[in-house]
């Protein structure tokens, strides 16, 4: 089935801010040069993830705070205009027709912020959104409670359709036509499936958490995987978007630890071609994975950490240690780790560098996490990288609530894409 989708047209004085450079010009103050990353190296694109965390509690409340003017949002497009990327996923934009998207774009993205410095505007004016499965309602009682209409219920948690959405901003331009999404595969098509179980306790046997009728109607993702390809210069980068259901928030049967672990393992089947991905059939009907010599970037908050954290954390390191995937580059920043030393609890537990930690979660559980990714492919080349996470220090210069725009921090790498054969 076709969904609907949304291409965003940027404005015409938009427009003129697209040029055939990597960066435009650093137009930022003094102040703020030691939290900005150095530019982008000659012949590098900067490709970003960033949870932003503009969901909202009610349908429509996004776009009103939007309108209004938003401090939350000013100081994402801080955040986002300091690292200047050339592609940009944001996670939890909630999706509204695209209208919320738009808005970020246009009232954000693309103005200077009016902050104690000055900000450029960002060159984010191309955009691909579409609908996701969260708040979409399922019509089934997913979480065995004897209900049916629960946030729990819909195909992916959420109080209203479109919650905790996801948007693509590109400085190249996007083919929209050649978008594939997979909002409407369903889990029981991938073989081997972690199907949730539960013990019964009556016979202390384990059984299916879910019937066979509910399970062979389930979707597997949460809010949706999707493969957008963008036009860079004469060669085709394939970003694959998708935001998987935090490993939490459910009971014994771990029904969303198993729907995380394998809604990376559809990333990670899908970029390793027709072997691992040949079953896999889009939005559209079409059948198989992404090309063998195919060129991608996999982008979003995971939630999943290699290391740390409650999830199945197999699925993170099968796609890690894919041979189609370049893994060994790990971003970092000092302020991860001055928060995991100062906040101490659960991150004084953990086995992963805190330099890589993502996200700045509850000190008792789970502490900062590793859960937001860039990952090229294998016939990339990674120069440079890091996570915008600014020690207090070098915040003083600056608005210091620009560390806590988001319980997520944006992760960027600047990246060689191969001539196009």
């Amino acid at each position: 089935m076709k969904q609907p989708r949304f291409t965003g047209k940027p404005a015409t004085w938009a427009l003129a801010l697209i040029s055939s450079c990597s960066s435009l010009p650093n137009l930022i103050a003094d102040d703020e040069s030691d939290i900005a990353p150095p530019p982008p190296a000659k012949g590098c694109i900067r490709i970003a993830t960033f949870n932003v965390a503009l969901n909202r509690k009610e349908q429509g409340q996004l776009v009103r705070d939007l309108k209004k003017g938003d401090e939350q949002a000013k100081r994402i497009a801080t955040i986002v205009q300091l690292v200047a990327p050339d592609v940009l996923l944001a996670n939890e934009v909630d999706y509204s027709d695209g209208e919320a998207a738009k808005l970020l774009r246009d009232l954000y993205f693309l103005k200077p912020q009016a902050n104690a410095w000055k900000t450029e505007p960002s060159t984010l004016a191309n955009l691909f959104t579409a609908p996701v499965n969260t708040g979409m309602p399922s019509g089934l009682d997913l979480n065995l409670n004897g209900r049916t209409a629960d946030s729990d219920d819909s195909w992916g948690y959420g109080a209203f359709p479109g919650q905790y959405g996801m948007a693509v901003y590109s400085r190249f331009p996007i083919s929209e036509k050649e978008v594939r999404s997979f909002q409407m595969f369903r889990w029981s098509q991938m073989p081997g499936a972690k199907r949730p179980k539960l013990l019964d306790k009556a016979t202390g046997e384990e059984k299916f958490f879910h019937t066979d009728e509910v399970w062979n109607r389930l979707r597997l993702s949460s809010k949706s995987h999707w493969d957008v390809p963008i036009e860079i210069n004469g060669t085709t980068l394939h970003v694959i978007a998708s935001h998987p259901t935090p490993p939490v928030f459910d009971g014994p049967e771990d029904r969303n630890g198993c729907r995380n672990h394998d809604e990376i393992r559809l990333i990670k089947d899908y970029v390793s071609g027709t072997s691992e991905g040949g079953y896999l059939v889009d939005d559209k009907g079409k059948s198989g994975a992404l090309a063998a010599d195919a060129r991608f970037v996999i982008l979003g908050d995971l939630n999943s950490d290699p290391k740390d954290g409650s999830g199945i954390s197999q699925g993170i390191i099968d796609l890690l240690s894919s041979k189609r995937v370049l893994s060994d580059f790990v971003p970092e920043s000092q302020g991860a780790v001055e928060a995991a030393q100062v906040q101490g609890k659960a991150n004084a537990k953990h086995k992963g560098n805190p330099a890589n930690d993502t996200g700045d979660f509850n000190d008792n559980e789970p502490g900062n996490l590793r859960i937001d990714f860039v990952l090229p492919s294998s016939n990339c080349k990674v120069i440079n990288g890091g996570v915008f996470w600014p020690t207090s220090e070098k915040l003083k210069g600056s608005d210091p609530k620009l560390a806590d725009a988001s319980d997520h921090h944006l992760v960027w790498l600047d990246i060689e894409l191969p001539a196009a054969k």
